[in-house]
């Protein structure tokens, strides 16, 4: 049991790894999903007048809607990292556990995004002059929210990898299953940048980690069965 343990921990690290190398070497994320989030925060900035007190009020909400469209992106490149002629295959006869599988691109995706969340509220800072009256508040939502849009998307880039047009199919599955995180996430991020009482979040963090997990979860449970029909 310890070494069916070690070794599905060790085959996680593996494809996380593998992946996380593949898009540092290609650097679309660098090139593509980056500038695409600064991008949206700098328009939004001259459109709403950084000077005005609305643009801090919809910066929560702005921020998580660019975190979402990002995760899009790269969970459509972490999808088409596996379509490459022979890639699925090898995948099957390494003997990998598909759970295996699913957890090292979840972690893959999340960490992605989390560096880009990083560089979003840099980028906040200086454009918008949000405050940040609840640091911890911050770092714990980004953390439970990204978990769970990235088990979304990382489940939903295998249901839809065999399909025709599923560049315009992923979005449209991952935005409706995605609004309770978007919520909740808006709201707590809300709080930590001192919209409310600062108590007042933690309860929405919660959430995201029952929705991180059950999104997780279902991941782990499905992922099986979609590498079996694709």
């Amino acid at each position: 049991m310890a070494d069916a343990t070690r070794r599905v921990f060790r085959d996680v690290a593996l494809l996380a790894g593998k992946d996380l190398r593949l898009e540092a070497k290609s650097r679309v994320g660098l090139a593509q999903v980056l500038p695409f989030g600064v991008l949206v925060l700098v328009v939004m900035a001259f459109a709403l007048d950084a000077e005005s007190r609305l643009l801090i009020e919809v910066s929560p909400g702005l921020f998580w809607v660019t975190v979402t469209f990002a995760a899009v992106l790269t969970v459509g490149r972490s999808a088409a990292l596996e379509i490459e002629p022979g890639v699925d295959d090898a995948l099957r006869l390494s003997g990998i556990a598909p759970m295996a599988m699913f957890l090292g691109k979840w972690i893959a995706v999340a960490v992605q995004l989390l560096v880009l969340e990083a560089v979003l509220v840099a980028a906040m800072a200086v454009l918008y002059r949000t405050p940040l009256s609840g640091p911890a508040l911050g770092i714990a939502t980004m953390v439970t929210a990204t978990a769970g849009i990235a088990a979304v998307g990382t489940l939903l880039a295998a249901l839809a990898s065999t399909t025709r047009g599923r560049e315009s199919l992923i979005p449209l599955l991952m935005l409706p299953v995605l609004a309770p995180v978007l919520i909740g996430a808006t709201r707590a991020t809300d709080v930590a940048l001192g919209g409310s009482d600062g108590t007042g979040g933690w309860p929405w963090v919660a959430l995201l980690g029952v929705f991180a997990l059950s999104y997780v979860s279902l991941g782990v449970l499905a992922y099986r069965p979609l590498m079996e029909d694709s």
